[in-house]
């Protein structure tokens, strides 16, 4: 079985507030893969894509228990044959309401859920999503792959937990804005370098009443060099990744092996 996988990257622009509208649009821009020819591997869109942060309509619009993004995400992995790391959308939940990414395989099952672990202040999350505590951890073929959510990239302890657990590739889904374009690089690179992993991440453009976007989808290799980044416009970035460069920059740089976890605490 071939380790080399295509990714593609969906940076879109997010109506706030109106799922129907997101998926449309969703659907419109996979066509162009469909009809490129191109098969991929796996797809990975932005975080919260169904409804952006339109937060203080919740309760009126977040998915009944992600039915119906499920619904959506399932045909689209039959339809393009392809791993979809669903971004990430508004999931109604009995205890209230939670930013969770779904993941589903070639065939269309449903292979796992992750709820965003660390909520953001800043864009007041804290007051109308309830947090996750689990590891978005997956198998993808015969390799093991996460999956986070925009703000935790800003935690390495959580992340370093993946690799440590044998995730070779970070899906990371996001919304995050201008001004911290610096910010998003530079930890995108970090989590890649220190943890010696691929980290696919795509980001949303446009804007919205409160904060901008820019975009910038990264694909960075274990090494942290940048092989694919987008620049701010809505679009589909694509890249190849090949799974035995993170055994052979593990074995040049044997971090796993001299980790001291007992001096850690």
């Amino acid at each position: 079985m071939s380790n080399k996988w295509r990714i593609a990257l969906i940076q879109m622009d997010v109506v706030l507030g109106n799922p129907e509208a997101n998926r449309e649009k969703v659907k419109k821009m996979t066509e162009n893969l469909r009809e490129s020819g191109k098969g991929i591997d796996a797809l990975l869109l932005p975080e919260l894509w169904d409804i952006a942060y339109d937060l203080e309509r919740l309760d009126e619009i977040a998915d009944e228990q992600g039915k119906n993004a499920q619904m959506f995400l399932k045909e689209l992995a039959r339809s393009l044959h392809s791993y979809v790391y669903g971004g990430s959308i508004a999931e109604h939940k009995e205890d209230g309401v939670y930013n969770t990414s779904y993941v589903f395989d070639k065939q269309g099952n449903l292979v796992g859920s992750y709820s965003k672990a660390h909520l953001f202040k800043l864009m007041n999350e804290h007051q109308f999503l309830q947090s996750g505590d689990q590891l978005g951890l997956y198998q993808m073929d015969d390799q093991k792959v996460g999956a986070v959510i925009c703000y935790d990239i800003r935690f390495p302890e959580w992340i370093r937990l993946y690799a440590v657990k044998g995730a070779k590739v970070l899906f990371v889904c996001a919304q995050w804005p201008n001004p911290r374009l610096a910010h998003w690089r530079a930890l995108l690179i970090a989590r890649a370098i220190e943890n010696q992993m691929y980290v696919v991440a795509c980001n949303r453009v446009g804007s919205d009443s409160a904060s901008s976007f820019f975009g910038h989808s990264m694909v960075i290799d274990p090494w942290g060099e940048v092989i694919a980044e987008a620049g701010e416009e809505e679009m589909i970035l694509t890249a190849e990744i090949d799974l035995d460069i993170v055994d052979q920059v593990r074995s040049k740089i044997p971090v796993f092996t001299d980790r001291r976890p007992d001096i850690y605490n």
